[in-house]
């Protein structure tokens, strides 16, 4: 992964308006130095895509979202809290500017207990901040780092307060048709305090479904009205005094799974079954962005949350309560860069595994561009996995030949002139033993800017590397996201302005080839226990292909 990440597209204060030209669909070429293809025409963009990015480089994921509810008689014998922020450390890799857990102790419906903060989980939810977050239930939120215009008003989950009782909600993904539905909920008189889309939901979800309610509100009936208004994208928790709603928008674009907490002393296989064949008694639920931290909250993994779905959690247990088709002809579009990228590698998604995925990009990367070389190496750790595959595919060993310095984080000090031209040597050193006098295969999950690989190469070329031949498990990032990954915009992507050929040069490698889009997505179907001719398993490759699942909507502001 090269590099930091930049502001995202959370920030969203500033709406000043800026023309510039849009690279929409795929039409012609533009001039002979460039490999993108261009569309004619302008459109308006809103800053809060207008220099997205802008710090250094790279991709953020916007944020990851986490519930628990006990079972049986309460109060539950479950720590709730402590669950969900445990849960939420898990999923510190796909926020790290702030967070916030709200919980229920499912009595009252117009107070929840609420504790929000900037920065890491450690840090915000101290032993005092635990102890006010009594519950039964409960819900949080993490969000990914953006630029100076972050504040604690945008952290979530959100908590609006209808006339039938307090309302949570935290929401990863972005609306694509964000302004139209902001303009539909002004003009039914409601107020909005931030511009984020996540408060808009929030918003929405408390307005009568169109077809009345007669004995009270109808969520269920609320939250599809809210599906066929805003199709994608976005996973949502959604608490009441005493419900949780789990919703995964029709294409499944952002990833949502539900785990089952056992009993201490349970057998924890990925079956749902005991070692005896009986199903445990859970004594809670779970819903996360991501697996990966299931087993340190004692919760075994049951399954994913269907595109569409809408799954009620309480006391007694979950149940599908609805679910909203796609619109005919749509096949599922699961963001595809959760397995080269974003997703922590112990998660589970579609059946499989997240390491095996780029396990299998490497082998599909050895298979389409071979090299003779004497070691096989990573960027650590993002391509890591997909190295030990290319060295089992190429018989190439494998070797250690970064070292990484875990500490450096973003407070680290300016350096000097001569540092900075170092560039990477603060963030990583070079196993000399490994490198001196080896041809290198060094392997990364993908390249956006193009202005890490540069130093890390001349790293290994100081310490003795006699060539180094960079391989990417993923195919060229050629277009932005409006879904809730922040990539920048093409402008700025390193692939738009050189092929291959010319980027190996550019940044110093003897050689540097993609994987391509059909190996990519064939190294992800190949342990896929679902059946994409089934129109479930289907990806979202926009950035790589700009085909976008729902089009571009007429109102998009970027």
């Amino acid at each position: 992964m090269d590099g930091p990440a930049g502001p995202s597209c959370c920030a969203r204060e500033r709406r000043d308006e800026v023309t510039t030209p849009m690279k929409r669909l795929k039409v012609n070429e533009c001039e002979d130095s460039c490999q993108c293809d261009r569309t004619q025409g302008e459109v308006k963009i809103k800053s809060k895509r207008f220099g997205r990015g802008a710090v250094e480089s790279g991709l953020t994921h916007e944020c990851g979202v986490f519930g628990a509810i006990g079972t049986g008689d309460w109060p539950t014998q479950v720590d709730i809290a402590q669950v969900i922020c445990l849960g939420l450390v898990a999923l510190q890799h796909r926020g790290q500017e702030s967070a916030g857990i709200v919980a229920s102790e499912g009595k009252s419906a117009r107070t929840f207990n609420t504790h929000k903060g900037m920065g890491l989980i450690n840090n915000i939810f101290n032993d005092e901040a635990m102890k006010k977050l009594k519950g039964n239930l409960g819900i949080g939120h993490t969000r990914y780092s953006t630029s100076a215009a972050s504040e604690e008003v945008n952290c979530q989950p959100f908590v609006v307060h209808t006339a039938h009782g307090a309302l949570a909600v935290a929401h990863n993904g972005e609306l694509v048709n964000c302004s139209s539905l902001r303009k539909m909920v002004l003009g039914r008189g409601v107020g909005l305090s931030t511009h984020s889309d996540s408060e808009l939901i929030t918003q929405a979800l408390c307005l009568n479904p169109p077809e009345g309610e007669t004995n009270g509100p109808d969520w269920p009936a609320r939250i599809n009205h809210l599906m066929r208004l805003a199709p994608l994208s976005y996973s949502l928790v959604i608490m009441l005094k005493d419900k949780i709603y789990a919703v995964r928008d029709p294409y499944g674009n952002r990833p949502l799974c539900l785990g089952k907490i056992l009993p201490l002393g349970s057998s924890f296989l990925m079956n749902g079954c005991s070692k005896n064949g009986v199903d445990d008694k859970a004594e809670g639920w779970v819903v996360s962005s991501e697996s990966c931290g299931f087993l340190s909250i004692g919760a075994r993994y049951v399954r994913e949350v269907l595109p569409g779905e809408i799954v009620e959690m309480s006391r007694h247990g979950i149940r599908t309560v609805d679910v909203v088709d796609r619109p005919a002809g749509k096949h599922q579009a699961f963001c595809i860069f959760e397995y080269v990228y974003f997703a922590r590698a112990d998660s589970m998604f579609e059946g499989q595994m997240v390491y095996s995925a780029r396990l299998q990009c490497g082998r599909m990367l050895a298979r389409e561009s071979p090299v003779d070389a004497d070691i096989v190496s990573s960027v650590p750790e993002s391509g890591t996995a997909a190295a030990h595959g290319y060295a089992r595919q190429s018989g190439i060993p494998f070797m250690e030949v970064l070292c990484k310095n875990r500490y450096v984080g973003r407070t680290f000090i300016q350096p000097s002139t001569r540092l900075r031209q170092l560039g990477v040597a603060k963030k990583f050193g070079a196993l000399s033993e490994n490198v001196r006098g080896k041809r290198i295969v060094l392997i990364d999950d993908s390249i956006v800017r193009g202005n890490t690989i540069g130093p890390i190469i001349k790293l290994l070329r100081d310490a003795g590397a006699a060539e180094v031949h960079i391989r990417i498990a993923s195919p060229p990032l050629k277009y932005p996201c409006y879904m809730g990954i922040n990539i920048p915009t093409r402008e700025e992507l390193i692939a738009n302005k050189m092929d291959s050929f010319k980027l190996a040069e550019h940044v110093g490698a003897d050689s540097l080839e993609y994987l391509s889009v059909e190996g990519l997505v064939s190294a992800v179907h190949y342990n896929m226990k679902v059946s994409p001719s089934d129109g479930v398993g289907g990806h979202c490759t926009a950035c790589l292909t700009g085909d976008y699942p729902g089009g571009l909507p007429d109102d998009v502001d970027w």
